[in-house]
């Protein structure tokens, strides 16, 4: 058994995690600056280098993990877990609670501590989930597992790029074909080289080339001023500066849901990863992601890790161990040095983001393909709530750049047959009701009515406290309803499906030997 410290497929797997984070660091850059006022000295001297070290904590984990793995199953083609920033929580937190606490206080500073309030918090309740999420794994259907995933990686994770390669397709459509070539058919590109590196070479190329030529298509930033020794420092005043201070609770109805969707998005990831091949040990693998954010919080980043979308991506590319390590050495190098503004001064990121088009594309077809093939109608379903949370975001984002804002515009949505209450609804918990329909499909297409009856009403329990479906469209935007009778309406749906469910189980005919057979497992 070979057992290599680095192999072929570990460069094109460093490639898509590296450019996955990198992506996230970039993003974090500018929302930091543009929506909570933060300036350079905190985003790049504080946030960056603490993101570096969680993200390298994390990497020397899962990279550990995958070799113990390797020597304990003799095999030498086991992929380490991929991990880094959790992209849903950066978004929410800067628009949902950094955002808000900087446009009321005018304190950058203080919307930043908020942030590491929010990390920490997050960070506990990823570390206590790892002590109940292995129980949850065993219980629920592979089918509820994957579809939400897989949700999200082809909306979220992958469609965001696709439209980015298809507005700038002179520079990003060649190097993605690439990508999608050399991914595909497992060949190898001109010269022996990977095809993640092959496709930035090209990018890299074309960009340049036709900028020599007077075709401006990509526009290097400035990033020469940035360049500097930036060391990782710990904050644990600023850390606990919100504990006593009722304005850090009062986020906690977005702090809380934004918690568990980190612990069943690491859930799903595993089940991902073991439907892939590799099975790793629940408990270990989320309290590392915990302490990950615990330890992102305590050096000055406000926003949490997580086991990432995409085992399966990196396992079809040959990717082992050391591309997580290689991974987490290189980002701690550039955010440590202010290489992130660098990259982004030479590289065009069109020249990558291909590979998040592939991951995507292999998190949706092995939902499909790795559960059993009369579950495919609760996978399609599962699909159906992130297809209405990114709907959502995009009617969100056009009416912001046009001026108005969903409260404003909400009528006018209705009258064009635009049913924006639905959509709403919908993406609220998305990935908890993703979960509860699929799950409840699943046993419902077994004939298990009774586990089927549970699951519809845990989505009853769910939406009478607000985890799910609840909200109040106000002019500051979509607020979360929580307590008794949040959503009442969508509790008693629920309610009145699991009775008729029981009803089922309890009063329906015997079934037929031809049912039995083909309702069994």
């Amino acid at each position: 058994m070979s057992m290599r410290r680095i192999v072929r497929g570990d460069i094109d797997g460093f490639f898509g995690l590296f450019i996955d984070n990198l992506v996230q660091l970039v993003m974090m850059v500018a929302l930091c600056a543009e929506i909570c006022g933060i300036p350079n000295e905190i985003i790049l001297g504080r946030i960056l280098p603490g993101a570096a070290v969680s993200i390298l904590v994390g990497n020397l984990f899962y990279a550990w993990q995958a070799r113990r793995l390797m020597k304990q199953t003799g095999r030498s083609d086991v992929t380490a877990l991929p991990y880094g920033i959790n992209t849903p929580s950066l978004i929410a937190y800067i628009f949902l609670i950094m955002g808000p606490v900087y446009r009321e206080t005018g304190d950058s500073t203080l919307a930043w501590q908020m942030g590491l309030f929010a990390c920490l918090v997050s960070g506990l309740m990823e570390t206590g989930g790892a002590f109940i999420a292995d129980w949850l794994r065993r219980n629920t259907p592979r089918a509820a597992l994957l579809s939400a995933l897989a949700g999200i990686a082809i909306t979220f994770i992958s469609m965001p790029f696709v439209f980015q390669i298809f507005s700038n397709p002179v520079i990003a459509l060649l190097p993605t074909m690439v990508i999608l070539i050399a991914y595909a058919s497992r060949t190898k590109m001109p010269f022996g080289l990977p095809g993640g590196l092959f496709a930035l070479l090209v990018g890299v190329v074309l960009a340049w080339g036709l900028r020599l030529l007077g075709l401006e298509l990509f526009e290097p930033s400035d990033g020469k001023a940035a360049v500097q020794l930036y060391f990782p420092s710990l904050y644990l005043g600023d850390l606990f500066a919100f504990l006593s201070d009722p304005r850090g609770w009062k986020y906690m109805g977005i702090i809380v849901p934004m918690g568990l969707f980190n612990i069943i998005g690491s859930l799903q990831n595993l089940e991902s990863a073991e439907a892939a091949g590799d099975r790793y040990e629940t408990r270990p693998s989320l309290l590392a992601n915990g302490i990950g954010s615990i330890v992102a919080a305590a050096f000055g980043s406000a926003f949490p890790t997580t086991i990432y979308i995409g085992h399966p991506g990196w396992k079809a590319l040959g990717a082992r161990a050391a591309y997580s390590t290689m991974n987490g050495v290189v980002i701690v190098a550039l955010t440590l040095f202010g290489g992130i503004a660098l990259i982004q001064q030479y590289v065009p990121i069109e020249a990558v983001i291909g590979i998040l088009l592939w991951v995507g594309m292999i998190i949706m077809a092995q939902s499909f393909q790795d559960v059993p093939k009369k579950h495919a109608p609760a996978v399609a379903l599962g699909l159906t709530p992130s297809l209405a949370a990114w709907a959502l975001l995009l009617i969100e984002t056009a009416l912001r750049i046009g001026g108005t804002s969903l409260f404003n515009a909400a009528h006018v949505l209705i009258s064009e047959d635009i049913f924006i209450h639905g959509a709403i609804a919908l993406s609220q918990g998305f990935i908890v009701t993703s979960i509860i329909l699929s799950a409840a499909l699943a046993f419902v297409i077994n004939r298990q009515f009774l586990k089927a009856a549970a699951w519809t009403a845990a989505g009853g329990i769910l939406s009478m406290v607000g985890v799910i479906h609840a909200y109040e469209l106000t002019e500051l935007g979509i607020v979360n309803q929580f307590g008794w009778k949040a959503a009442p309406e969508f509790g008693a749906a629920y309610f009145l499906t699991a009775a008729l469910l029981l009803w089922m189980h309890y009063f329906r005919r015997p079934p037929s030997e031809e049912e039995e057979k083909t309702g069994a497992e």
